[in-house]
């Protein structure tokens, strides 16, 4: 038994919250008993996902085939470092909201079904992660389409099918150029096995057809990401989303489609320095148009959207440059991004339950009220501007230095600007919901509960162990990098797969 569980450890991160969705939905009509079946595979998701991190970390890629057919051909799984660390946050981030919406998941949301749809977002989130097939990525993003939109429209209101509109729309024309880019890529290689892809394709000639391939996969991805020019879908739609939920889209859904770039540019196609140009240009257009955009907002969930847009920009940056370096700081910002920015949707949605508003402007007198609140919001929102010594400072500084060390001075300026224009947006923040008095006194003053507290409290510790302690994430992100510029043992992990023989298996 044990040595079975060992053997598909590539697995249990996405089959745990699928088990787990499943059970939520047999379980339709007892709200407690799904809310417990919720926090139960969120455990055991981020008890796997601990396991398979060190298990890669000891003894590198691992990989699981299906059906009893040999790669290229079977549907494979592969756990690098990369893979592997983006699941653990994946399971960290989602219990932490997991305790967060204790307080904040209503009735109707569990009617509607919040849990059983959480669960397949996640579940979905993590076969991203994990697959090894390029195909199999695109079925796990309409996976995650479909449950993301189920989870946009769960309280059935008028903003939010606005919302899930803009949202569906820019969204499908993603997968459709994701699909087109697939097609054309296996017209030319014949395989859709990432590993394979990955040896074929450095042996292919450059022709229209790898170009035009490419192309759609930057902008389908770049869609999904919310890379310029394709982000305003973003803002657009996420304000109206449930908070809880809002979190994990924040963190999560955005770094599918830069961890789907990292993976694709890495891996497939590493020979298109004009292509990187063009991200560069990209990354520079993203973190501008998102901090500029995120200055004129007064809703705190629209000034915190455009914000994930600007720092993605960041990410973009090691993709762009393509240095071990670069690539070791994209990493690392991916991993405190997801911390950070979906700890500040959390603190916005506290934020709402004392004071009743999203809108600074009628917000105030927090500072006064609620000093623990004010000290949780001080931890992300300084480190996502790049304040020493927190995680957010060394994210910026390994991709800034990088810059520089590549010769890409230009870019170094630009992250350097958009940090002081991040100073701020959060000081907007702090000085109108927390400094000044608010503009209308309030006959009951409401408390953050204790579940909103210790989700928030633990997301900000991580923030500042990070900051504190970044050696071993500073290492690995390096790891990372280097497995990702060579993909090597990847493809070895891939071509010497332990077989999963379902039904139907060859003997």
């Amino acid at each position: 038994m044990i040595r079975m569980l060992e053997t598909h450890i590539v697995l249990w991160p996405v089959l745990l919250p699928l088990a787990g969705s499943a059970l939520c939905m047999a379980l339709w009509r007892c709200a407690k008993a799904q809310r417990l079946v919720h926090l139960t595979a969120l455990v055991l998701m981020l008890l796997a996902s601990l396991l398979l991190l060190r298990r890669v970390a000891a003894e590198g890629a691992l990989a699981l085939t299906f059906g009893g057919w040999e790669a290229p051909f079977g549907i494979s799984f592969v756990a690098d470092r990369l893979g592997a660390a983006m699941v653990m946050v994946t399971g960290t981030l989602a219990l932490a909201v997991a305790v967060f919406s204790l307080a904040a998941t209503h009735r109707r949301h569990v009617h509607n079904g919040v849990y059983p749809l959480m669960l397949g977002l996640l579940a979905s989130v993590n076969g991203a992660f994990l697959t090894g097939d390029i195909f199999n990525l695109y079925v796990w993003f309409e996976i995650m389409l479909i449950t993301a939109m189920g989870l946009l429209v769960i309280d059935k209101t008028r903003a939010q099918l606005d919302g899930a509109m803009k949202y569906a729309a820019l969204n499908l024309l993603s997968t459709l150029l994701f699909l087109l880019a697939i097609a054309i890529l296996y017209g030319v290689t014949g395989t859709l096995n990432m590993a394979d892809l990955a040896q074929v394709l450095p042996a292919a000639e450059n022709s229209t057809a790898l170009a035009v391939s490419a192309a759609f996969f930057l902008i389908g991805f770049g869609i999904k990401a919310g890379y310029f020019p394709m982000f305003f879908w973003l803002p657009a739609s996420y304000h109206t989303i449930s908070i809880a939920i809002l979190a994990i889209f924040a963190g999560l859904l955005t770094k599918v489609g830069v961890y789907a770039c990292l993976r694709v540019f890495s891996l497939l196609f590493t020979n298109g320095d004009d292509l990187r140009e063009i991200i560069a240009v990209m990354a520079a257009g993203t973190m501008l148009f998102g901090v500029f955009g995120a200055a004129v907002q007064w809703d705190v969930r629209r000034i915190l959207s455009f914000h994930i847009i600007s720092q993605i920009g960041y990410i973009m940056l090691g993709l762009a440059l393509g240095t071990a370096a670069a690539m070791a700081g994209a990493i690392f910002y991916i991993v405190h991004h997801i911390i950070v920015k979906a700890n500040l949707f959390l603190i916005a949605g506290a934020m709402h339950r004392t004071t009743g508003t999203y809108d600074l402007r009628r917000s105030g007198g927090l500072m006064r009220s609620q000093p623990w609140l004010a000290f949780l919001f001080a931890v992300p929102a300084l480190s996502l501007a790049g304040i020493p010594p927190l995680s957010g400072f060394w994210a910026k500084f390994m991709v800034i230095d990088a810059s520089f060390k590549a010769g890409a001075a230009w870019l170094a300026a630009v992250g350097l600007f958009v940090g002081l224009l991040t100073v701020f947006s959060m000081s907007k923040i702090w000085i109108e919901a927390f400094w000044k008095n608010p503009p209308i006194s309030r006959k009951r003053e409401y408390r953050m509960p204790l579940p909103m507290s210790l989700g928030i409290a633990a997301l900000s510790s991580i923030t500042i162990w990070l900051g504190l302690q970044p050696e071993a994430l500073i290492e690995f992100s390096r790891a990372a990098a280097d497995s990702l510029l060579n993909p090597e043992q990847y493809i070895s992990a891939t071509f010497s797969i332990a077989r999963f023989a379902g039904p139907g298996a060859l003997p």
